[in-house]
């Protein structure tokens, strides 16, 4: 029988979850910026092999909840970590800081599977060297059942880990269809893409007051093209000049960006019209944020 399993990917903020799903899925699901806490919800990619179907959880980075929308972002992390075959702490192994530490480990304290510690952007680390206490530091914060150096930019180890992913995982059918990479919505992909560029492209705190909502998606068969409409939020009126720019500048830098992105992923011509409005204090706010899919109703 093929093998089949969850396996949750957890750690700090910037630790390169978001990289290694897209690595190992194939295919760009979840966002990917320089800076901490991209990351807010719950992404999942589903890997499809002859033997096996391997669904991944990328998860927000596990950081001290200060406000609604990081307490949302801590539950997300627990509850990734239930009822999962596998949970793989990642470690930026070239942050020098990046030590055990409770934030890290409290995910881990309740679970009773398997857990791998993967030393992240392991080729930044020079000389190799330096790798083996890194490795001993690890091997004393936790029972791991596997520590293993990897790069998901680079690809070093990642067939490796696979494999191990695959000894671990129970026989059982595939969760998802065999053609199936993601089991998020295309309006999800969409809004979390438009986020990517505004993270690319903008600076402070900006990037991190935007939400963005798709008010409509519609495909047309003649010609072939797929028409997105949707509004990106900010909380103060400054914000919102600055992600329009000067003469429209930045926003059309962000739309341009984001439609090349959207239509690699879709395969077809792509109309995004982007639009720029203030919800004052929506991170603080329960009503935005569960309008937004950022808080859970149960």
């Amino acid at each position: 029988m093929r093998k089949s399993g969850f396996i949750s990917l957890i750690g700090r903020p910037n630790a390169g979850k978001s990289t290694l799903l897209n690595r190992l899925v194939g295919e760009k699901l979840s966002i990917v910026s320089p800076r901490p806490q991209t990351t807010r919800n719950r992404i999942t990619g589903i890997r499809n092999l002859p033997e096996a179907q391997i669904v991944f959880v990328d998860t927000p980075g596990l950081h001290t909840a200060r406000g609604k929308l990081d307490e949302f972002m801590r539950q997300t992390v627990a509850h990734a970590v239930e009822d999962v075959d596998l949970v793989c702490l990642l470690v930026d192994a070239s942050d020098a800081k990046a030590r055990p530490s409770d934030v890290v480990l409290a995910p881990l304290a309740a679970y009773r599977g398997p857990v791998f510690c993967l030393l992240a952007k392991a080729d930044l680390v020079k000389p190799k060297q330096r790798m083996l206490p890194l490795i001993e530091t690890w091997r004393q914060a936790h029972a791991f059942r596997e520590i293993l150096p990897i790069s998901a930019v680079k690809g070093t180890n990642c067939d490796r880990l696979l494999a191990l992913i695959i000894d671990i995982l129970p026989e059982h059918p595939g969760y998802f269809p065999n053609d199936v990479t993601t089991d998020q919505p295309e309006t999800f992909y969409v809004a979390e893409v438009v986020r990517e560029k505004v993270f690319h492209f903008t600076r402070e705190e900006v990037p991190y007051a935007v939400a963005v909502r798709v008010e409509d998606l519609t495909e047309h068969e003649r010609p072939e093209r797929l028409d997105i409409r949707a509004t990106v939020f900010v909380e103060q009126d400054s914000q919102r000049g600055i992600l329009i720019g000067k003469g429209g500048s930045m926003m059309k830098k962000i739309g341009t960006a984001a439609r090349e992105d959207l239509e690699a992923f879709f395969g077809i011509k792509v109309f995004l019209g982007l639009t720029v409005a203030v919800r004052r204090n929506w991170r603080k706010d329960p009503r935005a944020l569960l309008e937004f899919g950022l808080l859970k109703t149960s």
